[in-house]
């Protein structure tokens, strides 16, 4: 087959799920939006009737919503911070996966960020922190962090669709509206080389410091809970413990999105049983990482033996909690170490499909982690009140489901929009292709006339102006002292400590961010 004859045939294939809908498409489409219906009637229930209509309760006012909110932002963690990690090191493999990995960051964090407004009795006043709230706590810290690390995510993601965009665009593949936001997305791409050399500087600028943000993200979602001085969580542990989880569960997140976008759509030329391996072997790491962190928490807890984390630790082995903490050791730990032990040394032929039944087994035993970690410290207070036990309602499960189900429905709306596998990756990765194909090269649209492109400028003018409001929130953080209805409260010094190396971080994103968008502007001016 010669150079282009084969180069079509690769965006053939990889464009068929963007042009073609079967009706099993239709009725999955169909079940997962009753499902969200669903959970859309019971949070209206919960904003009509209140959070009485929850599990919560004095002392537990932290449960389901919290644990939901801690572990989406996890898997949101391995996406991106894996892509980006297999980019800067040039390995080959991730080539068709990086885009699954960067979508399952990008909708991880969107559901994170909806955790935070149904735990909210009144969400409406969630913007409110930004100017009354107390900047003393991670809780204020999460709310720029982790849009931050979103719109990153987002720009990583964009950065690297460019080529495609334009691809499918000269090439005529994308008709109607689609041809219209195509255009629009492709920034007058025609893969020349000073393009390319702007595309892979944006690239390589993102995938650098999207690593550090990523790492720092789940850190200051620890300290939601480590900057508590409550049994069990007031620990130096608790960084290191949720990064680790974070990318054991992102991983198996990965894992799920690459069985089945590879059973629906046939890609098994391109999501090989190599690809489900490698991420097996990670996961099996990860498993025994975990292991560690697990161990190292309780025998810190257990040794030190203060009365009320013992208690904690006696209602998770031997009380009321023992059901599920057991569960989680199952689910987590145990089933998976197993089964990936068998498929990845002695049965290779079940490697594709025994890595995906552990990569689900492994989220419901880190959403249980989750759990565990919330509400079992909180039924055991340091003050003297009654011993409390948390279940969840039927508002509390159905939104849960609702967030799975969303979680779905961003990816079946994506895989129609945007092609789930990179075709110049998979082009560029075989060498008798040249770079990206040269998709231009007898197209019927490769004169299509280039238009000014405004995109890049809005961007570069938004990121301006959200982090020069970043900044003044820094300000306030530091130097301006706090509004209370008491009166004006002085920032610690301890704490101007603590925010310090996070205003250090996430400063650093923005700029990268800025620079990525320069890039795109001045690759919108090459002719």
């Amino acid at each position: 087959m010669t150079e282009s004859g084969e180069g079509e045939a690769i965006e053939d294939k990889l464009v068929k799920p963007l042009t073609y809908t079967t009706f099993r498409y239709y009725l999955a489409t169909g079940v997962i939006g009753l499902v969200i219906l669903w959970g859309l009637f019971a949070y209206l229930t919960q904003l009509m009737e209140g959070l009485g209509v929850t599990g919560l309760n004095t002392p537990i006012l932290w449960g389901m919503y919290i644990s939901s909110f801690i572990f989406f932002s996890g898997v949101s963690m391995a996406g991106t911070l894996i892509s980006a990690v297999l980019r800067i090191t040039k390995v080959e493999w991730r080539r068709p996966i990086t885009r699954i990995a960067e979508a399952v960051t990008v909708f991880a964090l969107l559901l994170t960020i909806m955790q935070i407004f149904f735990d909210m009795g009144r969400p409406d006043r969630l913007f409110h922190i930004l100017f009354y709230g107390r900047f003393q706590s991670p809780l204020v810290w999460d709310l720029i962090s982790i849009p931050t690390y979103l719109l990153a995510s987002i720009l990583y993601l964009y950065v690297a669709m460019i080529p495609d965009f334009s691809i499918f665009l000269v090439k005529g593949k994308v008709t109607g509206w689609k041809s219209k936001l195509y255009e629009l997305l492709s920034l007058n791409w025609r893969a020349t080389e000073e393009q390319v050399e702007r595309l892979e500087k944006a690239l390589k600028v993102m995938a650098s410091l999207v690593i550090p943000i990523a790492v720092s993200v789940h850190t200051v979602v620890s300290w939601t809970l480590a900057m508590n001085l409550r049994p069990s969580w007031h620990s130096a542990v608790f960084g290191p413990y949720f990064v680790t989880g974070a990318i054991y569960s992102g991983i198996a997140a990965i894992i799920t999105a690459m069985w089945f976008y590879r059973k629906i759509f046939k890609t098994e030329e391109y999501i090989k049983r190599e690809h489900f391996k490698n991420l097996g072997w990670l996961l099996l790491i990860l498993n025994l990482a975990l292991i560690y962190m697990v161990t190292n928490h309780i025998l810190t807890d257990y040794y030190g033996g203060e009365v009320a984390d013992i208690a904690v630790l006696n209602s998770l082995f031997f009380e009321e909690w023992a059901p599920v903490f057991w569960s989680f050791i199952s689910t987590d730990i145990i089933i998976p170490i197993l089964i990936l032990a068998t498929v990845l040394l002695y049965r290779k032929e079940w490697v594709v499909n025994g890595t995906f039944v552990a990569s689900i087994i492994v989220n419901i035993g880190m959403f249980l982690e989750r759990y565990i970690i919330v509400a079992p410290t909180l039924s055991r207070p340091f003050l003297p009140y009654p011993r409390a036990f948390y279940t969840p309602t039927w508002v509390e499960l159905s939104i849960l489901a609702a967030s799975v189900a969303t979680f779905c429905f961003l990816f079946f709306v994506f895989v129609k929009l945007i092609p789930f596998i990179p075709v110049w990756e998979v082009k560029e990765l075989d060498r008798n292709l040249d770079l990206f194909g040269r998709f231009c090269r007898g197209s019927p649209r490769q004169s299509r006339s280039l238009r000014k492109n405004w995109l890049p400028r809005v961007l570069l003018l938004l990121v301006i102006c959200i982090y020069g409001y970043s900044l003044y929130i820094i300000a306030r953080m530091i130097i301006i002292p706090i509004y209370t209805p008491e009166g004006m409260v002085a920032a610690s010094e301890g704490f101007k400590l603590v925010a310090a190396p996070v205003t250090a971080v996430i400063s650093i994103m923005w700029f990268a961010m800025g620079y990525a968008i320069y890039q795109l502007y001045k690759i919108t001016e090459v002719v």
